[in-house]
């Protein structure tokens, strides 16, 4: 069973996908949170949330106050599924479910940030499937980095499988932290100047650690 951890909807359990989904589970939901909220990127925030299966995540975010959710998976079954959780929550003011290939709709965000149109997202949740591709991956962080679809303070989280190391960070993505739960790592990156990073450049350069 999957329920929204905490927030206005807090405990209210959430339909998934028969197959082909992998929800996060509630104790990695609720560490993650813990840290983004801290951050303050949650409240009143823009989030977007790719790989969005049920929309855990990113109904976990509108529970805890964003202003702006956007699920976005490319299985039909999951968009039909995602889109019932937000009725059923009483979410659809704050939450839109797109049924669309993350990395399309990451390039179509990379498109109108060049042409001056960027979304400005303050919150991006990434949690693909274990087996995606790594150079899919790698596509849609570099879109996403692209000057103007993230807010300067944003924050970028990746759930993968603790396998398949950390992923590339583009230029303009650093590390600041990852955490590893049984076989997941959550990874957490962060906007910085391509020159270089905000944080100590001590913590750019060391491996994730677990914090």
């Amino acid at each position: 069973m999957t329920r929204i951890v905490a927030g206005t909807v807090g405990g209210r359990t959430l339909v998934v996908p028969p197959s082909g989904t992998r929800p996060t589970s509630e104790r990695v939901r609720e560490a993650m949170f813990s840290r983004l909220e801290h951050d303050g990127v949650v409240d009143g925030g823009h989030v977007l949330d790719l790989f969005a299966g049920s929309g855990a995540l990113g109904l976990e975010a509108a529970s805890r106050g964003a202003a702006r959710v956007t699920l976005v998976d490319s299985g039909r079954k999951a968009a039909e599924v995602a889109r019932r959780n937000v009725a059923d929550l009483g979410l659809g003011a704050v939450v839109r479910v797109l049924a669309e290939p993350a990395e399309r709709y990451a390039a179509r965000l990379a498109d109108a940030a060049r042409a001056g149109a960027g979304d400005g997202l303050d919150l991006v949740l990434l949690d693909p499937p274990y087996d995606l591709a790594a150079d899919v991956l790698d596509a849609v962080l570099a879109d996403l980095a692209v000057p103007g679809v993230l807010a300067s303070s944003a924050v970028v989280v990746v759930e993968r499988a603790k396998r398949s190391g950390e992923p590339a960070w583009p230029a303009r993505l650093a590390r600041f932290a990852a955490k590893t739960y049984g076989d997941t790592t959550v990874h957490y990156a962060e906007v910085v100047d391509a020159g270089g990073s905000d944080a100590d450049p001590g913590d750019a350069d060391e491996p994730p650690t677990d914090r």
